[in-house]
């Protein structure tokens, strides 16, 4: 199956009272609507998109969120309750044909007139459960396997739903988005593949200073650990 764009969503920041405390606000812009017709993409990201904590979420290397369509009806079936549609999960792009297994790291796609890259796994947060009213769905995602993908901007230009997304390059055959997700939450870490994922040149530099960072001190600690006998 051809990869395409099923439907693109924007939002922006608002605030949300928790429903325990009212004066314990929470501000986010998970909550995104379907755009109509085309929207112009920056470097950035889609216009009429916003994020709220600017730390975590956004800036080149997570311009747009991508989550695959397929994941909606295991979501469905799992929380018949819940009206889950595209845009649920917070995504900008929600696209058919491709997910975690079938998508890599540094993989370049065109899309219309515009030119991406998937830079990341998605890192769900405690937001994405507090706008379902969930409280551990993060983890589940996280668990499943079911998170979605950031994209890089390498091409501006407008972007419409229903556009194929045609593969252009794919430097990193071995790094599906699964793997990488493996690798990011293996218990117990391994130094070696963190440093091996780490080593892509098209994955996100908080990425890459997340996996250097926990090599290195794990490093340390077999260090240590061969220098007492333990």
């Amino acid at each position: 199956m051809i990869p395409r764009v099923v439907s693109i969503q924007t939002g922006r920041s608002r605030c949300f009272s928790a429903e325990s405390d009212v004066s314990k606000q929470w501000s986010s812009a998970i909550i995104k609507d379907p755009v109509d017709g085309a929207v112009t993409v920056g470097t950035t990201g889609l216009h009429g998109d916003e994020q709220s904590d600017l730390v975590h979420h956004g800036g080149s290397d997570k311009a747009l969120l991508a989550y695959s369509f397929s994941h909606y009806a295991f979501w469905k079936a799992r929380y018949p309750e819940l009206d889950f549609q595209p845009g649920g999960f917070g995504e900008n792009l929600t696209v058919s044909g491709i997910d975690e297994s079938t998508c890599c790291v540094g993989d370049i796609f065109e899309v219309g007139n515009c030119l991406f890259d998937v830079s990341q796994p998605r890192q769900p947060c405690w937001k994405l459960s507090r706008r379902w009213g969930i409280p551990n769905l993060a983890q589940q995602v996280q668990h499943e396997r079911r998170t979605g993908w950031y994209l890089r901007v390498l091409r501006t230009g407008d972007l419409a739903s229903g556009e194929t997304m045609i593969l252009r390059e794919r430097p990193n055959p071995d790094f599906p988005i699964v793997r990488a997700l493996d690798i990011m939450y293996a218990k117990p870490r391994n130094s070696a593949d963190d440093l091996l994922l780490s080593k892509l040149p098209q994955l996100s530099e908080s990425w890459k200073r997340s996996l250097t960072l926990r090599a290195t001190q794990n490093s340390g600690i077999n260090d240590a650990e061969r220098l007492t006998g333990q």
